[in-house]
């Protein structure tokens, strides 16, 4: 009688997930692990499965705190930015190429969303440098940092509110600038819908814009403008 056939190895991501593992050979970007919506449990099974893989870079982004929990219980060493809800596994970032990312954050309540995007641009391989605090209410604060913001290849806005300092800054510089809308301010901001608008209907020209609170879109766009050129720059 024949011996019966072992059973098939076990995926730890059957009825969850697919990893597109090979995207960063394809994309030059690795995958990010996008948590809301997942629970503790999947977003630990992701986790044990990329275990195995300290070659490919891995975000997780918008991760709670139970979702933090889960990934540090299979990854301690993983990198953990609370305030930004973003973990990434392995911790230390690759050697930075290319162009400077600076990302300015109007406020101190755009911070979260502004620190989204300056760790993603960083670890996908850029220099990124972060400034907090620079809103139009003082426009003195964000004119005393132009040499800096002069120095970039691409400037991400973090703002809320009005929305007004991407167009602000897209008038003093020759870099891109990527509009981060926030959803920070009262009721009439609408949740970021105000921001969203006004820097859609910026009149510098240069000022692209991602959507409300998605640092991860306006860290990676930034990092792709900001890649090594063919000149190795």
């Amino acid at each position: 009688m024949a011996e019966p056939l072992p059973d098939p190895p076990s995926d730890p991501l059957t009825g969850i997930a697919e990893l597109d593992l090979d995207r960063g050979a394809r994309r030059g970007y690795p995958e990010a692990v996008y948590c809301a919506g997942k629970t503790p449990e999947q977003v630990r099974r992701i986790a044990t499965a990329l275990a195995g893989r300290p070659d490919v870079t891995t975000l997780f982004t918008r991760a709670g705190a139970e979702h933090a929990a889960a990934v540090l219980d299979v990854l301690p060493d993983a990198f953990h930015d609370e305030s930004a809800g973003l973990l990434a596994w392995p911790p230390t970032r690759p050697e930075p190429r290319g162009g400077l990312v600076v990302v300015l954050a109007a406020g101190t309540s755009d911070l979260p969303a502004a620190r989204e995007a300056h760790l993603t641009a960083g670890y996908l391989g850029r220099r990124s440098e972060l400034v907090v605090d620079v809103g139009v209410a003082g426009l003195h604060r964000v004119l005393a940092r132009l040499d800096l913001l002069r120095r970039a290849r691409v400037i991400v806005v973090a703002a809320g509110m009005d929305g007004a300092l991407p167009s602000v800054v897209a008038g003093l510089v020759s870099a891109p600038v990527v509009g981060l809308p926030t959803s920070v301010g009262y009721g009439a901001a609408f949740g970021g819908l105000a921001p969203l608008l006004t820097m859609l209907n910026a009149c510098a020209p240069g000022v692209s814009v991602v959507n409300i609170d998605n640092g991860y879109g306006a860290g990676h766009l930034a990092a792709q403008i900001a890649a090594p050129q063919e000149d190795g720059a």
